[in-house]
């Protein structure tokens, strides 16, 4: 028998530790060659790490939450080939994740990139004795024999939240991995389970019962960049009420008359003009500050994030050069981005780069919300609900659509009259959708 020894592998972009998210194996487990072992996450990237081996799990090299530097051990299992050779394996492939943006991301389902083992793995030699540790780094899963089905973690918290069992699903991604698609396939053919989801503790009378929910992952992430997002910008929130009517009724009559042809609109892309033709008279709020130099740069360019809620989280693909779309391809920009970020195939420049943010809980948007910035830009704008109301006009009471805006400002980089007077004008836009279309 000898022991395989797998390190925590070199991720690129500058890795130096990376989040111990979770164990797919415990002490004592019969693992099988490419049978995911762990998933782990970077600032970057979430991956999943299979095994290169067929063996038994010795021990674990950390617990989930855990911060595991580069080339330490992750995992130890036992082998029965003592005259095993280390060889430079493929790196892990991306987990399936919205938070995917790094270099890892980069690769589609079922390819990878070629990775050198770490600095410590070398070739034992020829005659190893059998108590030899043999290292080497992960290899790419290829669909080989493993009790667990090959699916990345976003694709298994989409089967949780269907109920699906995966153990059930056909899969058709490359090298036997379940894709999103075939997991709506099952749940849509009935394969859900009732009640898949976890229910919190049941209060009885004196009761004091408890769940405790650890914050790793993607969740982690998000909780640590809010945190820093308000711990560094002093946040000022302006609210302001639009009539959007008259942007409803073209919408309509658009959507009536090219809908089938060109798609659907929403209302975010002529939001998203608004914003466009907006900043043009306060490029202060589309704009990145990097508060340790000092230095403020403004874009003259609108990259613009559009805050997307996944199965894993809240993320923000970027519209770049919202400036340069027309109603339908800014539209369908924005779908192919929600999208991608949703299924976890969103790469490391459709997640970067925004210089200012739009946020919307659509029908959920509520009256009034407080969002906060996507650190280090300067402005997000809000949208709240869409609801009808009693409005004042030429001295009798008519019913209006209208809607609120919500928006935050960096108050370091954005004063009080210049925020206002930005939301001002979007909703002079927007109450005018005409003017949308003049330069």
């Amino acid at each position: 028998m000898a022991v395989h020894v797998i390190r925590v592998p070199d991720l690129g972009e500058g890795i130096a530790e990376v989040e111990l998210v979770a164990w797919h194996v415990k002490p004592g487990d019969a693992i099988s060659e490419d049978q995911g072992l762990a998933d782990v996450m970077t600032d970057k990237a979430s991956v999943e790490i299979p095994s290169p081996v067929a063996g038994k799990v010795l021990a674990l090299g950390g617990e989930v939450g855990q911060m595991l530097a580069v080339g330490s051990d992750l995992i130890r299992i036992e082998i029965d080939d003592g005259t095993a050779t280390t060889t430079a394996a493929p790196a892990p492939v991306a987990a399936d994740a919205p938070e995917a943006i790094a270099a890892a991301a980069n690769r589609r389902e079922g390819t990878a990139t070629t990775a050198p083992p770490p600095p410590a793995a070398k070739a034992p030699a020829p005659a190893t004795p059998p108590s030899a540790a043999v290292v080497s780094p992960p290899a790419v899963a290829r669909g080989g024999a493993s009790s667990r089905p090959l699916a990345a973690p976003a694709v298994r918290a989409l089967a949780w939240e269907l109920g699906v069992d995966l153990a059930s699903v056909a899969a058709t991604g490359t090298a036997g991995r379940i894709t999103r698609a075939d997991v709506e396939t099952q749940a849509a053919r009935g394969g859900a389970r009732p009640a898949a989801r976890a229910r919190p503790p049941v209060a009885t009378a004196g009761s004091d019962a408890t769940e405790q929910i650890r914050i790793v992952g993607l969740r982690r992430r998000i909780a640590q960049r809010m945190q820093e997002s308000k711990r560094r910008i002093p946040h000022f929130t302006y609210v302001e009420e639009i009539d959007v009517t008259e942007l409803e009724a073209l919408r309509a009559h658009l959507n009536a008359k090219w809908g089938a042809s060109r798609g659907k609109l929403m209302l975010l892309p002529f939001l998203v003009r608004a914003v466009v033709l907006a900043v043009r008279e306060f490029p202060m709020v589309n704009a990145r500050f990097d508060d340790e130099a000092g230095v403020v740069t403004r874009h003259a360019a609108v990259h613009a994030g559009i805050a997307t809620q996944t199965p894993a989280g809240l993320v923000v693909p970027v519209l770049r050069d919202a400036q340069a779309h027309d109603l339908w391809s800014s539209a369908a920009e924005i779908a192919r981005l929600a999208e991608s970020a949703r299924s976890g195939k969103a790469v490391r420049d459709e997640l970067s780069g925004s210089t200012i943010t739009i946020t919307s809980l659509g029908k959920l948007g509520g009256i009034v919300t407080t969002p906060v910035i996507n650190h280090p830009e300067v402005a997000i704008v809000g949208v709240n609900r869409v609801a009808e109301r009693p409005v004042i006009r030429d001295g009798g009471v008519v019913a209006r659509l209208l809607m609120n805006l919500s928006s935050s400002f960096d108050h370091r980089v954005v004063d009080g009259a210049d925020a206002a007077s930005f939301i001002q004008r979007v909703r002079e836009l927007v109450e005018h959708p005409a003017t949308l279309f003049v330069e």
